[in-house]
């Protein structure tokens, strides 16, 4: 996704001379054709993020188009205030696009985890969160949201599925459909939940935007009376949605997520997804029963 992304918005700087890239110390080696080409367009801000935050908001109120892009805790965490007012309260455009996801940065502790980014940002109305599947996924969620006038936040993972799904922007997709429950899978979890789900009669559902929710999708293809969100990210950022979606109907809500706890064990991610019970075999065991 990485790669993709520089892919996709030096593409898109040859195109749209309102796009302005705001980098945050990271990726300027992806960008260096981008900074010869477009230097009036292509800045390092440095480790400054509630500044870049600020001068993103300015590009924006004078109706550029700005890219944020840093690690995710310093994006989301710290630059959470400016987020809210500078874009949020001043309803302006912006993308902020960031690396590292739940735990991709392992190995460097705390400082660099987020799996509370998703929940944090979904408490700044009218905020766009994505999280593509695949590198192709972004592409196309990017192309399609970068310019609508809301402020976006486009999480990005070193994890992603073996299949790209033809996305839509706001729109849910269904995967599998089944009687027993009602199972929704985020982002790169897809290709795991399907694993996990071999031989289950369950409805799988594949959500890339979750703000704005798509709970028409839900509603249309609901089955069983219960759902299991599987969500890389500290559990339970959907549940509001969720409720709102089926209040006119009785429903249990489980999760299968990254557990609200601090992450202090090292090694790989594929080893953090061991001690989290992330793993194929975790998830066909915990779908098995919740579904009984």
């Amino acid at each position: 996704m990485r790669k993709q992304f520089v892919s996709t918005v030096s593409d898109i700087l040859k195109s749209d001379k309102k796009l302005v890239l705001l980098l945050g110390d990271i990726g300027v080696f992806g960008f260096k054709e981008a900074f010869a080409k477009f230097p009036d367009r292509v800045y390092n801000i440095g480790i400054l993020e509630q500044s870049t935050i600020g001068l993103a908001s300015g590009l924006a109120m004078k109706g550029l188009i700005p890219v944020v892009h840093t690690i995710a805790p310093f994006i989301v965490e710290r630059s959470l205030e400016q987020i809210k007012d500078d874009f949020g309260y001043q309803k302006l455009g912006g993308n902020f696009v960031s690396l590292g996801a739940s735990y991709d940065y392992t190995s460097l502790g705390c400082t660099h985890h987020c799996p509370g980014d998703v929940g944090i940002l979904k408490n700044v109305p009218e905020i766009e969160i994505i999280l593509p599947g695949s590198a192709q996924e972004f592409d196309r969620l990017f192309r399609q949201a970068y310019n609508d006038g809301h402020p976006t936040y486009f999480r990005l993972s070193e994890k992603h599925n073996s299949t790209s799904q033809k996305v839509i922007f706001g729109q849910a997709k269904v995967i599998e459909k089944g009687k027993s429950a009602t199972v929704i899978a985020v982002g790169p979890m897809l290709d795991n939940v399907v694993e996990a789900a071999a031989g289950l009669d369950i409805t799988i559902l594949y959500y890339t935007t979750l703000t704005p929710f798509d709970d028409k999708t839900l509603f249309k293809n609901f089955t069983g009376d219960k759902v299991i969100v599987c969500e890389p990210y500290y559990s339970g950022a959907l549940d509001y949605d969720i409720s709102e979606a089926m209040k006119s109907r009785k429903i249990s809500i489980s999760h299968i997520g990254v557990p609200r706890e601090f992450l202090r064990n090292y090694g790989s991610t594929e080893d953090q997804d061991k001690f989290m019970k992330l793993t194929v075999n975790d998830i066909r065991a915990k779908l098995k029963t919740l579904i009984k």
